[in-house]
């Protein structure tokens, strides 16, 4: 009944006479002017609300006191804490970061020409992307499939020069190109370290999407290590081991570079994930100067082998075969008369490290196998059973390389 009560009540008042409900305003009106002062008057021993401190005296008239009010008068003193982000080390802008590196950054456009379907010569099709120069001499680093197949490809800069370029080497198994350009003093980017880049870092991205050149897009690394199981609609056989970003990558940014705060290149901005809103992948820089080597001297990459089938190591076969954790390559099968076969490794074999370098799974086992050399010789630390040993591996070459 009483709660009937309280709401009948409100009901009258929110419906009543107009003329009561002015005055019923003015009411609560008028009695919060009266009080407010009293109040802030009452709390001024406790919080200091008249500015006065220490060694002063309370000689100051009342409208002194009020205009030295400050806004956080009557709360509370906060108590001390300490913020996760360190905001002093906050960039307030990312301008004089881009103004350094974008006279390094160009379009690239791409055209291939050849014959028709009805066998008459022109141009079969023309594509955008974006290319950095990392080597003053008229180098510039992009993607393989921003040039793939072209006849004819052209480089223009942020300062209106347009020049021809061609290709220098070339990876399709991890979408990177080498292009040149006869021009020298060029401003390069610096090549940075991507194995330093940490989850939750600032990074920025550079290039032309849908066309629009020199486009500039911010945000975090999202996260690190995601392969072609991650993106989809990548060269099964190729070697992915992608940055992703929050940064906008769209059509057009293939190429362009990603970079640190410091302004040094640490990705080659590839592949976006279809459907799915800022969600960007760049090939780690760390990756493209492992490769440089190979393909300014051979202008592809001769890729090593090991000669076995490896997968990841699940809970199931982990247990059965000893192992602590699931980190390495299991060994399902084995080459006859291969590599591996020679140097005694054996299906079951759970591969933990090669060269030294720790192998948590088969991807990192790929990679590290296909770049060491065809020919050289390889120690790769094995577990089995309860045993870890090393054993001596002479690499051969992988099959099937793209021509």
């Amino acid at each position: 009944m009483q709660r009937g009560g309280a709401r009948r009540n409100r009901r009258y008042w929110a419906s009543g006479p107009a003329s009561l409900r002015v005055a019923l305003a003015f009411a609560r009106w008028f009695a919060f002017v009266v009080a407010l002062p009293l109040a802030l008057s009452a709390c001024s021993d406790r919080f200091d609300t008249s500015g006065i401190g220490p060694g002063r005296t309370e000689a100051s008239s009342s409208a002194q006191a009020a205009a030295e009010l400050p806004p956080s008068a009557g709360l509370p003193p906060a108590g001390p804490s300490q913020p996760l982000v360190q905001l002093e080390n906050r960039p307030l802008s990312f301008a004089p970061l881009v103004a350094a590196a974008d006279k390094s950054v160009a379009t690239v456009k791409a055209v291939r020409r050849g014959r028709n379907a009805l066998g008459r010569e022109g141009t079969l099709s023309e594509g955008l992307g974006t290319a950095f120069v990392y080597d003053a001499n008229g180098f510039l680093l992009t993607n393989h499939h921003v040039i793939e197949k072209a006849t004819d490809i052209t480089v223009g800069f942020k300062d209106g020069r347009e020049l021809a370029a061609r290709v220098v080497g070339t990876d399709k198994r991890t979408d990177v190109a080498v292009l040149k350009v006869d021009a020298s003093g060029l401003p390069a980017l610096p090549l940075g370290d991507s194995d330093e880049l940490l989850v939750g870092d600032w990074v920025v991205a550079i290039g032309n999407p849908f066309g629009l050149s020199h486009t500039v897009s911010a945000g975090i690394l999202s996260a690190k290590g995601r392969t072609r199981d991650d993106v989809q609609g990548l060269d099964p056989s190729g070697y992915f081991d992608f940055l992703q970003t929050d940064a906008s990558i769209n059509p057009g940014n293939s190429g362009g570079p990603l970079l640190d705060l410091q302004g040094k290149v640490v990705g080659i901005n590839s592949a976006i994930r279809a459907n799915a809103n800022n969600i960007g992948f760049a090939i780690p820089v760390n990756m493209v100067k492992q490769l440089l080597p190979l393909l300014l001297r051979d202008g592809k990459v001769r890729r090593s082998a090991i000669g076995v089938i490896v997968a990841d190591l699940g809970v199931e076969q982990a247990s059965r075969l000893g192992r602590p954790d699931k980190k390495g390559a299991w060994v399902k099968a084995i080459q006859g008369g291969g590599p591996a076969d020679r140097a005694g490794i054996a299906v079951d074999d759970v591969i933990v490290s090669f060269e030294g370098k720790p192998v948590d799974g088969p991807n990192a086992l790929r990679w590290y196998a296909s770049i060491h050399g065809v020919g050289q010789t390889a120690t790769v630390s094995l577990s089995r059973g309860s045993r870890q040993f090393d054993v001596k591996v002479t690499l051969g070459e992988l099959p099937d390389q793209d021509d």
